[in-house]
């Protein structure tokens, strides 16, 4: 299975918080799924980092990319298609990192791993 993790998952298994599904768990740590983290929650990261409301993510937030890859995860870039798919989503659910993971989960064919069930309205697969 190919996992696309939501910012609040890739956080929350980093921190072993127990809000984690088991379901989410599991097939995370199965070696045999292919686990993306999108560079559209290393945006969410540092911005709420920024903005005071992730204090807890200091000790990673300046290299993320280390992180990512110490938990054998890959990184997924946003292209054009993302951002033109992105933009294009109906629908009156605004924020703007949840949209591009939903583009991403589209176009890439990727599962998301998050608890948000709005984004089962956008025809994507969803893990919790």
């Amino acid at each position: 299975m190919r996992l696309l993790l939501d910012t609040h998952t890739f956080l929350w298994w980093l921190a072993g918080d127990t809000a984690l599904s088991v379901a989410a768990r599991t097939a995370i740590a199965d070696e045999g799924n292919d686990v993306f983290v999108s560079a559209v929650s290393a945006w969410e990261i540092a911005t709420k980092h920024r903005l005071g409301k992730l204090p807890g993510v200091a000790a990673i937030v300046t290299d993320l990319d280390a992180t990512i890859a110490a938990q054998n995860f890959i990184g997924l870039p946003v292209n054009i298609r993302h951002g033109q798919t992105g933009g294009a989503l109906p629908g009156p659910h605004g924020d703007p990192f949840d949209r591009m993971l939903i583009a991403q989960a589209t176009v890439e064919r990727l599962v998301l791993v998050s608890n948000e069930q709005v984004f089962d309205t956008y025809g994507v697969g969803r893990l919790w």
